[in-house]
């Protein structure tokens, strides 16, 4: 099997632990993960004031693909930056029209609705964007931790990150991968 691949969209304000649990989750799982920063390659400061490095810039990495997944942390104003930039609504689109996974996180299911991705999808957000994410009758709503309706997952908030995470790997690599990647986390049942 091919080696899979995932793309971290990394923008100012992203929520912390929504974009490093995915990440290291994903890379224990074996899977090629890139962090690209939506305005280059310089250190991104998040949403509590922790800094982190991309890989490569958006730019740089979206000649790269395609990826298996693209991801989209929340995080204010991260998602925000998300919903407003003209090469993530690129990004998304690519992903979108070859039917390749695309997961998004507490705010990050905005830019989702922003660049008219998966519209008659059921998706879950944080609650802070429910009546934003609502906006239109676009979505189907849920309250569900993680919620997967086809090529899209979301889920909720930084508490849900793990869960978020797993449910990625075990959609590019299987149960069996999920449960070995869980197992040593300690993880709550």
């Amino acid at each position: 099997m091919a080696e899979k691949r995932a793309l971290v969209i990394l923008s100012n304000g992203a929520e912390e632990m929504e974009t490093v649990i995915p990440v290291d989750i994903m890379r224990r799982a074996g899977i090629a993960v890139t962090v690209a920063g939506l305005t280059g390659k310089d250190p991104v400061q998040c949403s509590r004031k922790v800094v982190i490095c991309p890989d490569a810039s958006l730019e740089e990495a979206s000649k790269q693909g395609p990826y298996d997944v693209v991801l989209l942390p929340g995080g204010m104003p991260g998602a925000k930056n998300l919903a407003e930039s003209p090469a993530v609504k690129e990004v998304l689109k690519d992903q979108d029209d070859r039917k390749g996974l695309i997961a998004a996180i507490c705010a990050g299911p905005t830019a989702l609705l922003a660049h008219g991705i998966g519209y008659g999808s059921t998706v879950t957000t944080h609650p802070g964007m429910k009546e934003k994410m609502m906006t239109g009758d676009h979505y189907k709503y849920s309250e569900a931790r993680v919620q997967k309706d086809g090529h899209y997952i979301t889920s909720r908030g930084p508490g849900t990150s793990f869960e978020f995470a797993l449910s990625i790997v075990e959609e590019l690599m299987g149960a069996e991968v999920a449960a070995q990647v869980k197992a040593p986390l300690i993880m709550k049942d």
